[in-house]
């Protein structure tokens, strides 16, 4: 790889070379290389861009990596990934994409997840995505994220949108089953004229299941995002969805929820704040010397990385 690759890489990963253990690894839409492990197995799909991974039951303390990475211009990606985690495992899932796009077309990743995820399994799925490159050909992310969790299966969702990406469309939906529970934190950066529009259906099917939602997102200058969330309540279940707004500049917000409890034990809850950095935060910081301009981003960086 070079230095513009590396650099990509570790946004979106963490990481400064590719790991050890289970992964795969995607440039310019091609699969550039890939490791499987006894316990954990990636293979290619026959039909259409992607990958199947299989991870063994009773698995522990292990992680997959699945990096995209795009530098040209004119690329339209598009790959189907399906995760299928037997049950009792536990494992660490590292996705994401990072593009560098200097040229004046247009580059696009679409990648479209589901996560099959077996009787009391673990899975904790982390999702980058940052854009930079000083061409004006635009840089477009749209992820989907199904995900199916059987009885007794926990997940939790981490995914974060870094300034760069041109427009974004994010759509995630779920369908879970007794005992289960599904934690969903979301952190959206847009600055200039960028655009981020996310939704969430979640279907509350089986007793004592649980989903959480927090959304973080900070709009600057003339960017707009539109949050939907869709929660379906259909036994005995807890739903909480919680969007957390940062308005700069002339930016907007738009937070739209939706409740349907079809069950009288089901609770279901929506929360929203939208507005401005509050006055006495910024005056605090620049008191220490900072400039209005260091505050604000001091306070953003909190905001969405906590």
């Amino acid at each position: 790889m070079n230095d513009i690759e590396k650099k990509l890489l570790e946004k979106i990963t963490d990481l400064h070379k590719l790991p050890s253990g289970t992964f795969s690894f995607r440039k310019n839409g091609k699969s550039e290389i890939q490791n499987n492990t006894k316990d954990v197995q990636i293979i290619p799909k026959k039909d259409k861009n992607g990958i199947d991974i299989f991870v063994n039951p009773n698995v522990k303390n292990k992680s997959i990596h699945i990096p995209v990475i795009i530098t040209v211009g004119g690329l339209d990606d598009l790959v189907y990934n399906d995760f299928y985690i037997g049950h009792d495992a536990d494992i660490l899932i590292v996705a994401g994409c990072g593009i560098h796009n200097k040229t004046c077309k247009k580059s696009q990743h679409d990648g479209i997840h589901s996560f099959h995820i077996g009787k009391n399994a673990s899975v904790k799925y982390i999702e980058k995505h940052v854009g930079e490159g000083n061409g004006s050909g635009e840089k477009i992310l749209n992820p989907i994220t199904k995900i199916f969790m059987e009885d007794g299966s926990h997940m939790e969702m981490e995914t974060l949108q870094l300034e760069g990406v041109s427009s974004t469309i994010r759509k995630t939906f779920a369908k879970l089953y007794d005992n289960t529970s599904l934690n969903i934190q979301e952190n959206i950066l847009t600055t200039f004229d960028q655009t981020a529009k996310t939704s969430f259906k979640v279907e509350l099917l089986g007793e004592n299941s649980r989903v959480e939602v927090v959304s973080h997102s900070v709009a600057k200058d003339n960017s707009y995002q539109e949050f939907k969330s869709n929660l379906i309540g259909k036994n005995q279940c807890f739903g909480h969805v919680e969007c957390d707004g940062i308005l700069l500049n002339n930016a907007q917000i738009i937070s739209t929820p939706m409740i349907d409890a079809e069950n009288s034990n089901a609770s279901l809850i929506h929360e929203a704040a939208i507005g401005k950095i509050a006055g006495d935060e910024l005056i605090k910081l620049m008191t220490l010397g900072l400039s209005q301009e260091e505050a604000e981003n001091m306070i953003i960086q909190g905001f969405l990385l906590g």
